[in-house]
């Protein structure tokens, strides 16, 4: 297990802003991304790039 800080950060009414210096995503169909950098995961569930952010959180109205 690697001792590399993952910090998660859940922007109000926004995506989940994952800060890391790489990750691997495994989506539901197995496919595999790989994410150099900071990136944003979708919690509206509205995004067409899911799992990532695309934006359309805005658009959808989303609150939490």
């Amino acid at each position: 297990m690697s001792d590399e800080k993952v910090t998660i950060k859940l922007i109000k009414n926004g995506p989940a802003r994952v800060e890391v210096d790489s990750a691997e995503i495994v989506k539901v169909d197995g496919t595999v991304v790989k994410k150099e950098g900071s990136f944003s995961l979708c919690r509206c569930g509205v995004s067409k790039s899911k799992p990532f952010c695309d934006g359309s959180h805005i658009v959808a109205h989303f609150k939490d």
